[in-house]
């Protein structure tokens, strides 16, 4: 039996227990079913997709043929045997670029759960086991390709969440992903505000430039982080251009679990709220269960969604 038949079986099996009707709020797979098997492979996506969640996130980058590929990091050799299978191909800081593959290369390489290139160990240890598998790389088309493919056989409408990584080191090796990534959206049929597409980046002026340039009105979601606060100002901006942001939970949560103030700020200038990671074998510190933090983000702080790597631990809080 062939992976993706193995992946169609589970598929059908899980939906057997799996209600159809969509979480609210809604439960975006981070990485697909990353908490189960390799991050952003097909199996990974199909297994979230039977699941139960709303979204399946796909982080991309570009390959040295403009493919854009589902991958969390511009290098390659934290989920891959890039090292082995091409040990000459680093760069001067011995890092292996995907910008310097083409994708017939890069379908030559396994993919393995996330691990520390220095010392090879696992970063989640408990996930799925580290080593040869049959697992790949897999194009934003191919994902594209399958969840289509499944809302059809099933007749769910489960939605894309893609990241755009590193735009303006993108564009100084020459490569363009945001655009091609609105073109291929387009050509699959996503292509207006009421799509079931977010397309998320860290970089506001990539995301504005996208909505000025290609005219899209595709729903885009503003991440934030260390580098990006939520003041008062940077949420009126915001608002300009995107329908919601992507926090991480320390700037939705205080140390206390009490929501940050702004939470309200967001909400009160229209902005949903998707939050990342909840994660329940890397909780935050002082929350001892994942129910906990879920109920601390959803009925607390009242966010919008959540991005996580245990969906059906999610979707089973929800419907309790």
């Amino acid at each position: 039996m062939t992976l993706a038949a193995l992946a169609s079986t589970v598929l059908a099996c899980a939906l057997m227990t799996t209600a159809a009707a969509a979480s609210s709020p809604l439960v975006i797979a981070h990485r697909g079913a990353s908490g189960v098997l390799p991050e952003h492979t097909l199996p990974a996506a199909a297994f979230a997709y039977a699941q139960g969640a709303d979204y399946i996130e796909q982080d991309l980058v570009m390959s040295r043929d403009d493919v854009l590929v589902v991958l969390h990091d511009i290098h390659l050799d934290t989920t891959t045997d890039v090292a082995t299978r091409y040990p000459s191909r680093h760069r001067e800081d011995g890092r292996f670029y995907a910008i310097d593959f083409d994708w017939a290369e890069l379908q030559t390489l396994t993919v393995r759960e996330r691990f520390d290139p220095r010392t090879g160990e696992a970063v989640f240890p408990q996930r799925f086991p580290s080593g040869d598998g049959p697992f790949r790389l897999c194009r934003m088309e191919d994902q594209i390709q399958l969840i289509q493919g499944l809302n059809h056989s099933t007749g769910r409408t489960v939605g894309l969440y893609p990241e755009i990584k590193d735009p303006a080191w993108h564009h100084s090796e020459g490569k363009d992903p945001g655009t091609a990534l609105i073109a291929l959206l387009a050509h699959y049929g996503y292509d207006s505000a009421d799509d079931p597409v977010f397309v998320q980046c860290f970089d506001p002026a990539e995301l504005k430039r996208l909505r000025r340039e290609t005219g899209t009105t595709l729903p885009f979601i503003q991440l934030t982080g260390g580098d990006l606060p939520l003041t008062d100002a940077n949420l009126t901006d915001f608002a300009t251009y995107a329908q919601g942001i992507g926090p991480h939970l320390g700037q939705i949560l205080r140390a206390d679990g009490q929501p940050q103030p702004a939470v309200a700020a967001a909400h009160a200038r229209g902005l949903l709220i998707h939050p990342y990671t909840v994660r329940a074998d890397a909780l935050p510190p002082g929350v001892p269960h994942i129910d906990v933090l879920l109920d601390l983000l959803l009925h607390q702080a009242k966010v919008d969604g959540v991005f996580t790597d245990h969906a059906a631990a999610t979707i089973a809080f929800l419907r309790r």
